[in-house]
């Protein structure tokens, strides 16, 4: 099940905010029936949902895209400060593609999009490698090497997050692998790479011990990678990619079936 709001952003051109504007002001019908409400229930492959005469629908075909991310891009379909955001330099035929996960206003890089929803979360839930350089002010310490091998949980991992965040509590997971590339007392540079995509993870990470990242770029995605695509630009999944992805895609739903079994 998925909220109705978020089923409509999915799978059309509209924004979450226009989703629900639209299904308040009565422009939505689900299964033949008005509905109000933003947060109903419908069923992914299963409700039939209509919006000012057109329905809306998953479909079982996916295509996936690799962004290179600008620094100073939000990636959100609309914002209400008028920043600029990713769907302002993609073509407008990727209106309704869906991120898988987010890069901050500040980072650059690979990003994932998606026409299928099942496609983005099972990629954004997964543990597949994200590979990311990183710059930081200062010096890269043991303290950080530890945390990076050993992995750490912070009762309060504000600092580094944005202002508006109202997550505290994180746990990090041991860096699949590290590598330093520069490290002195003004500035370091390293390469890491992580199974998890949390909220400005490596920056609350490193804010910890008191070094700010002032420069973050993703460079992969599992074996997903840039290939010397230019910024503000995208481009399909090669065939190889798109064979790995099927490839993951049908072990994880195996992997849920059999998970699913098992709890009955």
């Amino acid at each position: 099940m998925i909220r109705l709001n978020k089923y409509i952003a999915h799978h059309s051109s509209y924004s979450r905010r226009e989703a629900d504007r639209a299904i308040q002001e009565g422009y939505v019908k689900v299964n033949g029936e008005v509905e109000t409400n933003p947060a109903t229930q419908v069923e992914e492959h299963g409700s039939d949902v209509w919006i000012s005469g057109k329905k809306v629908a998953p479909k079982d075909k996916y295509t996936v895209i690799v962004y290179n991310k600008a620094k100073g891009e939000l990636v959100t379909k609309k914002d209400p400060k008028g920043r600029k955001t990713i769907y302002d330099t993609l073509e407008k035929k990727y209106r309704h593609y869906i991120p898988v996960g987010r890069l901050d206003f500040a980072s650059e890089g690979v990003l994932l999009l998606t026409d299928a929803s099942r496609v983005a979360t099972a990629l954004m839930e997964s543990d597949l490698q994200r590979t990311y350089k990183i710059k930081i002010k200062g010096e890269i310490t043991q303290d950080m090497e530890n945390a990076m091998l050993e992995g750490m949980e912070l009762e309060d991992a504000s600092a580094g997050a944005h202002s508006h965040s109202k997550i505290t509590h994180m746990t990090f997971k041991p860096f699949i692998g590290y590598q330093i590339q520069k490290n002195t007392p003004n500035y370091s540079i390293l390469k890491v790479a992580i199974s998890e995509g949390k909220n400005r993870e490596l920056r609350r990470f490193f804010a910890h011990f008191g070094a700010e990242v002032t420069d973050l770029k993703r460079l992969s995605f599992a074996e997903i990678e840039l290939n010397n695509l230019p910024t503000g630009k995208s481009r399909f999944l090669t065939r190889s990619e798109y064979s790995a992805l099927a490839k993951f895609l049908k072990e994880e739903k195996k992997a849920k079936e059999k998970e699913d079994a098992t709890s009955k």
